[in-house]
């Protein structure tokens, strides 16, 4: 593929992404759509929510122009259209919060529907499950990466980063095997400094259901491929420190027998923050971290899938253990 796709993808998906989320802040503001600080929250002023639309559209937008281009399968459309549906969804719990059922249901219905028609390229879990068993566990997986990068985004910037990074990495490490994969990994991480414009701290948007559910279905996505791809380190890796705040969190939240849909403060990086750390600087230290594991993905992807993951973990470790010290 030649070097002029890669080029537009990031102007395209970058310009439409920035713009989108400054277009859309005052719509949200007379619509009176934003998020009041409460005793779950890090923010201090009511923020408008919903500025996830941005980057949402532009990976959607460029991720159209490569079916029409022919370097995805048309299949691939099912999956824009599972973005565009869970957008919708998202976008009424912003409004009226929905109840997690409702909010559910859909994920799951659109994640099989995927799952089914959309080809990955091969086996998730590198045949070590059986084929049926491979594509229900991905599923599952699936739906716990769209919740939880959901439940990530509660600071300043931190979303907007960890896209940013996790799109650099699939593009860095797909991108000799599968150059349209490789693609859509630069479109996400263009959008996602497009929002972080808007979204660095001191944020005048927040992203909202509406930008964080379908963007975890559509890295999601990307994600599976990269591991069906038989990159499953690196597809590991480049989410590693959401993956382990998030699962952490919600697991000592479910053995306390506390709610784990509900909203709360007991994340790592929200503890950071609440000691006095500050978005800014809390999330200076998620995008070092993610760095590191850029290179830890990129050793994964070239022959050093074992060093490449042992490494990560130290790494998110490490991360886990600075946030809960901070001060």
């Amino acid at each position: 593929m030649p070097l002029w796709p890669f080029l537009a993808a990031v102007v395209g998906a970058g310009v439409v992404s920035g713009v989108g989320t400054r277009l859309v802040i005052p719509y949200l503001r007379r619509a009176g759509v934003a998020a009041a600080p409460n005793e779950r929250s890090l923010h201090r002023v009511p923020t408008p929510h919903g500025g996830g639309v941005g980057p949402v559209s532009a990976i959607v937008l460029v991720w159209l122009a490569v079916v029409i281009a022919g370097w995805r399968p048309t299949r691939d459309l099912m999956i824009l259209a599972g973005a565009v549906v869970l957008a919708v969804v998202s976008w009424l719990d912003d409004r009226y919060e929905l109840s997690p059922a409702t909010r559910l249901a859909p994920q799951i219905v659109v994640v099989a529907l995927s799952l089914g028609l959309v080809p990955l390229g091969g086996p998730v879990f590198q045949f070590w499950l059986p084929p049926v068993l491979d594509r229900i566990v991905a599923g599952f997986g699936w739906l716990w990466f769209i919740n939880l990068f959901n439940f990530m985004d509660g600071a300043d910037g931190l979303v907007g980063s960890e896209a940013a990074a996790i799109g650099v990495g699939i593009a860095l490490v797909v991108a000799p095997l599968d150059p349209a994969t490789a693609l859509l990994g630069t479109a996400l991480a263009a959008a996602g400094l497009g929002f972080l414009a808007s979204n660095w701290a001191p944020a005048r948007v927040f992203m909202g259901d509406v930008g964080s559910i379908p963007l975890g279905y559509l890295v999601g996505f990307l994600l599976l491929r990269l591991a069906a791809l038989g990159m499953w380190q690196a597809a590991l890796i480049l989410p590693l420190y959401f993956l382990a705040d998030a699962t952490i969190t919600l697991g000592r939240r479910a053995v306390r027998g506390e709610k784990v849909w509900q909203a709360h403060r007991q994340h790592f990086y929200q503890r950071a923050v609440l000691a006095g750390l500050g978005h800014a600087a809390m999330v200076g230290r998620v995008i070092a971290a993610n760095l590191a594991l850029l290179a830890c993905a990129w050793a994964a992807g070239n022959g050093y899938g074992i060093a490449g993951l042992g490494a990560a973990c130290l790494v998110v470790a490490i991360l886990l253990v600075v946030l809960a010290r901070a001060r």
